[in-house]
Protein backbone atom coordinates (compact mmCIF):
# COMPACT_ATOMS: atom_id res chain seq x y z
CA UNK A 1 0.00 0.00 0.00
CA UNK A 2 2.82 2.35 0.94
CA UNK A 3 4.58 1.50 -2.33
CA UNK A 4 1.45 2.24 -4.31
CA UNK A 5 0.95 5.52 -2.47
CA UNK A 6 4.56 6.44 -3.17
CA UNK A 7 4.15 5.67 -6.85
CA UNK A 8 0.99 7.75 -7.02
CA UNK A 9 2.58 10.65 -5.16
CA UNK A 10 5.70 10.42 -7.32
CA UNK A 11 3.57 10.31 -10.50
CA UNK A 12 1.49 13.25 -9.30
CA UNK A 13 4.66 15.21 -8.52
CA UNK A 14 6.06 14.50 -11.99
CA UNK A 15 2.75 15.57 -13.59
CA UNK A 16 2.74 18.74 -11.49
CA UNK A 17 6.31 19.52 -12.43
CA UNK A 18 5.53 18.89 -16.10
CA UNK A 19 2.46 21.15 -15.99
CA UNK A 20 4.43 23.83 -14.19
CA UNK A 21 7.22 23.65 -16.74
CA UNK A 22 4.72 23.79 -19.59
CA UNK A 23 2.99 26.80 -18.08
CA UNK A 24 6.31 28.57 -17.58
CA UNK A 25 7.35 27.74 -21.15
CA UNK A 26 4.04 29.00 -22.55
CA UNK A 27 4.33 32.14 -20.47
CA UNK A 28 7.83 32.77 -21.78
CA UNK A 29 6.69 32.10 -25.36
CA UNK A 30 3.70 34.43 -24.96
CA UNK A 31 5.91 37.14 -23.49
CA UNK A 32 8.35 36.70 -26.35
CA UNK A 33 5.58 36.85 -28.91
CA UNK A 34 4.16 40.00 -27.34
CA UNK A 35 7.60 41.60 -27.31
CA UNK A 36 8.13 40.61 -30.93
CA UNK A 37 4.76 42.03 -31.94
CA UNK A 38 5.56 45.26 -30.10
CA UNK A 39 8.95 45.53 -31.76
CA UNK A 40 7.65 44.72 -35.25
CA UNK A 41 5.80 48.04 -35.88
CA UNK A 42 8.80 49.93 -34.51
CA UNK A 43 11.08 47.97 -36.81
CA UNK A 44 8.79 48.61 -39.76
CA UNK A 45 8.60 52.33 -38.89
CA UNK A 46 12.38 52.56 -38.60
CA UNK A 47 12.76 50.73 -41.90
CA UNK A 48 10.31 53.11 -43.60
CA UNK A 49 12.14 56.11 -42.15
CA UNK A 50 15.47 54.75 -43.30
CA UNK A 51 13.98 54.07 -46.75
CA UNK A 52 12.61 57.61 -47.10
CA UNK A 53 15.84 59.13 -45.78
CA UNK A 54 17.80 57.06 -48.26
CA UNK A 55 15.50 58.14 -51.09
CA UNK A 56 15.79 61.76 -49.99
CA UNK A 57 19.58 61.56 -49.94
CA UNK A 58 19.54 59.92 -53.35
CA UNK A 59 17.22 62.61 -54.76
CA UNK A 60 19.40 65.37 -53.36
CA UNK A 61 22.45 63.76 -54.88
CA UNK A 62 20.68 63.59 -58.26
CA UNK A 63 19.43 67.14 -58.07
CA UNK A 64 22.68 68.61 -56.80
CA UNK A 65 23.15 72.10 -55.45
CA UNK A 66 22.55 75.25 -57.49
CA UNK A 67 24.64 78.21 -56.34
CA UNK A 68 23.60 81.86 -56.56
CA UNK A 69 25.71 82.55 -59.65
CA UNK A 70 24.47 79.41 -61.42
CA UNK A 71 20.87 80.24 -60.50
CA UNK A 72 21.21 83.79 -61.86
CA UNK A 73 22.94 82.53 -64.99
CA UNK A 74 20.24 79.93 -65.68
CA UNK A 75 17.46 82.49 -65.29
CA UNK A 76 19.20 85.11 -67.41
CA UNK A 77 20.01 82.78 -70.30
CA UNK A 78 16.50 81.30 -70.26
CA UNK A 79 14.90 84.74 -70.53
CA UNK A 80 17.27 86.00 -73.23
CA UNK A 81 16.89 82.85 -75.32
CA UNK A 82 13.09 82.96 -75.06
CA UNK A 83 12.92 86.64 -76.03
CA UNK A 84 15.21 86.14 -79.03
CA UNK A 85 13.04 83.28 -80.30
CA UNK A 86 9.88 85.37 -80.08
CA UNK A 87 11.30 88.82 -81.01
CA UNK A 88 9.32 89.15 -84.29
CA UNK A 89 6.00 88.64 -82.51
CA UNK A 90 7.08 90.95 -79.70
CA UNK A 91 7.66 93.76 -82.20
CA UNK A 92 4.29 93.14 -83.85
CA UNK A 93 2.63 93.27 -80.44
CA UNK A 94 4.20 96.65 -79.64
CA UNK A 95 3.20 98.12 -83.03
CA UNK A 96 -0.41 97.01 -82.55
CA UNK A 97 -0.50 98.28 -78.97
CA UNK A 98 0.47 101.82 -80.03
CA UNK A 99 -1.93 101.85 -83.00
CA UNK A 100 -4.48 103.96 -81.14
CA UNK A 101 -2.05 106.82 -80.47
CA UNK A 102 -2.86 109.80 -82.68
CA UNK A 103 0.54 109.97 -84.33
CA UNK A 104 0.44 106.27 -85.21
CA UNK A 105 -3.19 105.73 -86.16
CA UNK A 106 -2.78 106.92 -89.72
CA UNK A 107 0.39 104.88 -90.27
CA UNK A 108 -0.91 101.57 -89.03
CA UNK A 109 -3.95 101.43 -91.25
CA UNK A 110 -4.05 97.63 -91.53
CA UNK A 111 -5.26 95.72 -88.49
CA UNK A 112 -4.17 92.34 -89.88
CA UNK A 113 -1.17 90.65 -88.33
CA UNK A 114 0.14 89.10 -91.52
CA UNK A 115 -0.36 92.32 -93.48
CA UNK A 116 1.71 94.20 -90.95
CA UNK A 117 4.38 91.46 -90.96
CA UNK A 118 4.53 91.62 -94.77
CA UNK A 119 4.85 95.40 -94.64
CA UNK A 120 7.81 95.18 -92.24
CA UNK A 121 9.60 92.67 -94.49
CA UNK A 122 8.91 94.76 -97.63
CA UNK A 123 9.78 98.19 -96.21
CA UNK A 124 12.40 97.43 -93.57
CA UNK A 125 13.72 93.97 -94.37
CA UNK A 126 13.52 90.66 -92.52
CA UNK A 127 16.10 91.70 -89.92
CA UNK A 128 13.76 94.50 -88.81
CA UNK A 129 11.80 91.92 -86.83
CA UNK A 130 14.74 91.86 -84.42
CA UNK A 131 14.99 95.66 -84.22
CA UNK A 132 15.82 96.51 -80.64
CA UNK A 133 16.57 92.86 -79.80
CA UNK A 134 20.04 93.73 -78.50
CA UNK A 135 18.56 95.98 -75.85
CA UNK A 136 15.86 93.36 -75.28
CA UNK A 137 18.54 90.78 -74.47
CA UNK A 138 20.45 93.37 -72.40
CA UNK A 139 17.22 93.93 -70.43
CA UNK A 140 16.10 90.32 -70.28
CA UNK A 141 19.38 88.86 -68.99
CA UNK A 142 19.35 90.76 -65.67
CA UNK A 143 15.54 90.84 -65.50
CA UNK A 144 15.06 87.08 -65.81
CA UNK A 145 18.08 86.36 -63.63
CA UNK A 146 16.68 88.49 -60.79
CA UNK A 147 13.15 87.24 -61.43
CA UNK A 148 13.84 83.51 -61.21
CA UNK A 149 16.35 83.88 -58.36
CA UNK A 150 14.19 86.10 -56.15
CA UNK A 151 11.17 83.86 -56.80
CA UNK A 152 13.09 80.95 -55.33
CA UNK A 153 14.28 83.04 -52.38
CA UNK A 154 10.83 84.45 -51.62
CA UNK A 155 9.39 80.94 -51.80
CA UNK A 156 12.01 79.66 -49.35
CA UNK A 157 11.28 82.55 -47.02
CA UNK A 158 7.55 81.86 -46.90
CA UNK A 159 7.96 78.08 -46.65
CA UNK A 160 10.27 78.52 -43.65
CA UNK A 161 7.55 80.40 -41.76
CA UNK A 162 6.51 78.27 -38.73
CA UNK A 163 2.84 79.09 -39.23
CA UNK A 164 2.84 78.09 -42.90
CA UNK A 165 4.80 74.93 -42.15
CA UNK A 166 1.74 73.64 -40.28
CA UNK A 167 -0.16 73.75 -43.58
CA UNK A 168 2.59 72.26 -45.73
CA UNK A 169 1.07 70.11 -48.46
CA UNK A 170 -2.17 72.10 -48.52
CA UNK A 171 -2.87 72.96 -52.16
CA UNK A 172 -4.46 76.33 -51.42
CA UNK A 173 -1.60 77.44 -49.17
CA UNK A 174 1.04 76.26 -51.67
CA UNK A 175 -0.69 78.15 -54.49
CA UNK A 176 -0.86 81.30 -52.33
CA UNK A 177 2.88 81.05 -51.59
CA UNK A 178 3.64 80.68 -55.31
CA UNK A 179 1.33 83.60 -56.13
CA UNK A 180 2.82 86.02 -53.60
CA UNK A 181 6.41 84.93 -54.31
CA UNK A 182 5.91 85.39 -58.06
CA UNK A 183 4.39 88.84 -57.59
CA UNK A 184 7.19 90.06 -55.32
CA UNK A 185 9.82 88.63 -57.67
CA UNK A 186 8.25 90.47 -60.60
CA UNK A 187 8.18 93.78 -58.71
CA UNK A 188 11.82 93.37 -57.69
CA UNK A 189 13.04 92.50 -61.19
CA UNK A 190 10.96 95.17 -62.97
CA UNK A 191 12.09 97.96 -60.64
CA UNK A 192 15.76 97.01 -61.02
CA UNK A 193 15.77 96.89 -64.84
CA UNK A 194 13.03 99.35 -65.90
CA UNK A 195 15.16 101.94 -67.80
CA UNK A 196 16.35 99.19 -70.17
CA UNK A 197 12.74 98.17 -70.74
CA UNK A 198 11.74 101.72 -71.66
CA UNK A 199 14.67 102.09 -74.10
CA UNK A 200 13.81 98.71 -75.64
CA UNK A 201 10.22 99.82 -76.24
CA UNK A 202 11.25 103.06 -77.93
CA UNK A 203 13.79 101.36 -80.18
CA UNK A 204 11.24 98.69 -81.19
CA UNK A 205 8.57 101.30 -81.96
CA UNK A 206 10.77 103.20 -84.46
CA UNK A 207 9.72 102.80 -88.08
CA UNK A 208 10.60 105.20 -90.91
CA UNK A 209 12.16 107.96 -88.79
CA UNK A 210 15.09 106.72 -86.72
CA UNK A 211 15.26 109.09 -83.76
CA UNK A 212 17.39 106.94 -81.44
CA UNK A 213 20.64 105.63 -82.97
CA UNK A 214 21.22 102.90 -80.39
CA UNK A 215 21.06 102.00 -76.73
CA UNK A 216 23.60 104.54 -75.53
CA UNK A 217 22.21 107.32 -77.72
CA UNK A 218 18.68 106.58 -76.50
CA UNK A 219 19.74 106.83 -72.85
CA UNK A 220 21.55 110.13 -73.43
CA UNK A 221 18.71 111.62 -75.49
CA UNK A 222 16.00 110.69 -72.99
CA UNK A 223 17.98 112.05 -70.05
CA UNK A 224 18.73 115.30 -71.93
CA UNK A 225 15.21 115.93 -73.24
CA UNK A 226 13.02 114.42 -70.51
CA UNK A 227 15.26 114.30 -67.48
CA UNK A 228 16.37 111.29 -65.44
CA UNK A 229 12.77 110.55 -64.53
CA UNK A 230 12.03 110.11 -68.23
CA UNK A 231 13.71 106.72 -67.92
CA UNK A 232 11.00 105.70 -65.43
CA UNK A 233 7.99 106.94 -67.39
CA UNK A 234 5.22 104.35 -67.09
CA UNK A 235 6.83 102.56 -64.11
CA UNK A 236 3.57 102.63 -62.13
CA UNK A 237 1.67 100.86 -64.91
CA UNK A 238 4.56 98.42 -65.29
CA UNK A 239 4.54 97.45 -61.62
CA UNK A 240 0.76 97.12 -61.61
CA UNK A 241 0.99 94.84 -64.64
CA UNK A 242 4.17 92.87 -63.89
CA UNK A 243 3.27 92.06 -60.28
CA UNK A 244 -0.06 90.34 -61.07
CA UNK A 245 1.31 88.93 -64.34
CA UNK A 246 4.16 87.04 -62.71
CA UNK A 247 2.12 86.21 -59.62
CA UNK A 248 -0.47 84.51 -61.83
CA UNK A 249 2.21 83.10 -64.13
CA UNK A 250 4.28 81.36 -61.45
CA UNK A 251 1.23 80.13 -59.54
CA UNK A 252 -0.36 78.77 -62.73
CA UNK A 253 2.91 77.14 -63.82
CA UNK A 254 3.37 75.35 -60.50
CA UNK A 255 -0.28 74.25 -60.49
CA UNK A 256 -0.24 72.98 -64.08
CA UNK A 257 3.05 71.16 -63.50
CA UNK A 258 1.80 69.52 -60.29
CA UNK A 259 -1.43 68.45 -62.01
CA UNK A 260 0.51 67.06 -64.99
CA UNK A 261 2.90 65.14 -62.76
CA UNK A 262 0.06 63.64 -60.73
CA UNK A 263 -1.56 62.21 -63.87
CA UNK A 264 1.52 61.44 -65.98
CA UNK A 265 4.47 60.94 -63.60
CA UNK A 266 6.70 59.27 -66.20
CA UNK A 267 6.69 62.14 -68.71
CA UNK A 268 9.98 63.87 -69.48
CA UNK A 269 10.67 67.26 -67.86
CA UNK A 270 10.90 68.98 -71.26
CA UNK A 271 7.23 68.63 -72.37
CA UNK A 272 6.00 69.13 -68.79
CA UNK A 273 7.78 72.47 -68.30
CA UNK A 274 7.13 73.58 -71.90
CA UNK A 275 3.40 72.81 -71.77
CA UNK A 276 2.87 74.14 -68.24
CA UNK A 277 4.72 77.35 -69.06
CA UNK A 278 2.73 77.92 -72.25
CA UNK A 279 -0.60 77.50 -70.45
CA UNK A 280 0.49 79.79 -67.62
CA UNK A 281 1.47 82.44 -70.18
CA UNK A 282 -2.00 82.41 -71.72
CA UNK A 283 -3.70 82.80 -68.34
CA UNK A 284 -1.46 85.60 -67.06
CA UNK A 285 -1.44 87.58 -70.33
CA UNK A 286 -5.23 87.53 -70.66
CA UNK A 287 -5.66 89.02 -67.20
CA UNK A 288 -2.95 91.68 -67.35
CA UNK A 289 -2.80 92.67 -71.04
CA UNK A 290 -4.73 95.99 -70.68
CA UNK A 291 -2.18 97.23 -68.13
CA UNK A 292 0.65 96.24 -70.43
CA UNK A 293 -0.94 98.21 -73.27
CA UNK A 294 -1.29 101.30 -71.06
CA UNK A 295 2.34 100.91 -70.02
CA UNK A 296 3.57 100.80 -73.63
CA UNK A 297 1.66 103.90 -74.59
CA UNK A 298 2.88 105.84 -71.56
CA UNK A 299 6.46 104.82 -72.34
CA UNK A 300 6.13 106.36 -75.83
CA UNK A 301 4.75 109.67 -74.57
CA UNK A 302 6.99 112.45 -75.90
CA UNK A 303 9.27 110.06 -77.78
CA UNK A 304 10.83 111.53 -80.93
CA UNK A 305 9.12 114.88 -80.35
CA UNK A 306 5.61 113.45 -80.87
CA UNK A 307 2.72 115.31 -79.28
CA UNK A 308 1.49 114.21 -75.88
CA UNK A 309 -1.74 112.23 -76.01
CA UNK A 310 -2.22 111.16 -72.39
CA UNK A 311 -1.69 113.81 -69.74
CA UNK A 312 -3.70 112.51 -66.79
CA UNK A 313 -1.54 109.69 -65.40
CA UNK A 314 -2.11 105.95 -65.27
CA UNK A 315 -5.82 105.79 -64.53
CA UNK A 316 -6.54 108.78 -66.74
CA UNK A 317 -4.77 107.04 -69.63
CA UNK A 318 -6.74 103.86 -68.96
CA UNK A 319 -10.00 105.85 -68.97
CA UNK A 320 -9.02 107.75 -72.12
CA UNK A 321 -8.29 104.55 -74.08
CA UNK A 322 -11.47 102.87 -72.91
CA UNK A 323 -13.59 105.92 -73.82
CA UNK A 324 -11.99 106.44 -77.24
CA UNK A 325 -11.49 102.83 -78.36
CA UNK A 326 -13.73 100.71 -76.13
CA UNK A 327 -12.85 97.40 -74.52
CA UNK A 328 -11.32 96.21 -77.79
CA UNK A 329 -8.85 99.08 -77.58
CA UNK A 330 -7.53 97.72 -74.28
CA UNK A 331 -6.88 94.35 -75.95
CA UNK A 332 -5.40 95.71 -79.17
CA UNK A 333 -2.57 93.35 -80.11
CA UNK A 334 -3.69 90.47 -77.87
CA UNK A 335 -3.51 87.96 -80.74
CA UNK A 336 0.19 88.47 -81.48
CA UNK A 337 0.68 88.54 -77.72
CA UNK A 338 -0.78 85.03 -77.52
CA UNK A 339 1.40 83.93 -80.41
CA UNK A 340 4.35 85.30 -78.46
CA UNK A 341 3.67 84.07 -74.93
CA UNK A 342 2.59 80.52 -75.78
CA UNK A 343 6.03 79.55 -77.07
CA UNK A 344 7.91 82.29 -75.18
CA UNK A 345 6.92 81.50 -71.60
CA UNK A 346 7.10 77.78 -72.29
CA UNK A 347 10.62 78.11 -73.71
CA UNK A 348 11.71 80.23 -70.74
CA UNK A 349 10.55 77.72 -68.12
CA UNK A 350 11.81 74.73 -70.09
CA UNK A 351 15.24 76.30 -70.66
CA UNK A 352 15.49 77.34 -67.01
CA UNK A 353 14.67 73.85 -65.72
CA UNK A 354 17.20 72.23 -68.09
CA UNK A 355 19.93 74.74 -67.26
CA UNK A 356 19.39 74.16 -63.55
CA UNK A 357 20.14 70.48 -64.06
CA UNK A 358 23.14 71.25 -66.27
CA UNK A 359 24.68 73.85 -63.94
CA UNK A 360 23.92 72.14 -60.61
CA UNK A 361 26.91 71.01 -58.53
CA UNK A 362 26.59 67.44 -57.14
CA UNK A 363 26.22 67.32 -53.34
Amino acid sequence: MEARVGVVVEGGQRALNTATATAVHNSVVDAGNRKLLQQQPQTQTQSCQQYHQSNKRSLNQQQGHLGIVEHLLAGGIAGAFSKTCTAPLARLTILFQIQGMQSEAAILSSPKIWHEASRIVKEEGFRAFWKGNLVTVAHRLPYSAVNFYTYGEYKKFFNSNPVLQNYKGNAAVDTSVHFVSGGLAGLTAASATYPLDLVRTRLSAQRHTIYYQGIGHAFRTICREEGIWGLYKGLGATLLGVGPNLAIGFAAYESFRTFWRSHRPNDSDVPVSLGSGSLSGIVSSTVTFPLDLVRRRMQLEGAGGRARVYTTGLFGTFKHIFKAEGIRGLYRGILPEYYKVVPGVGIAFMTFEQLKKLLSVPN
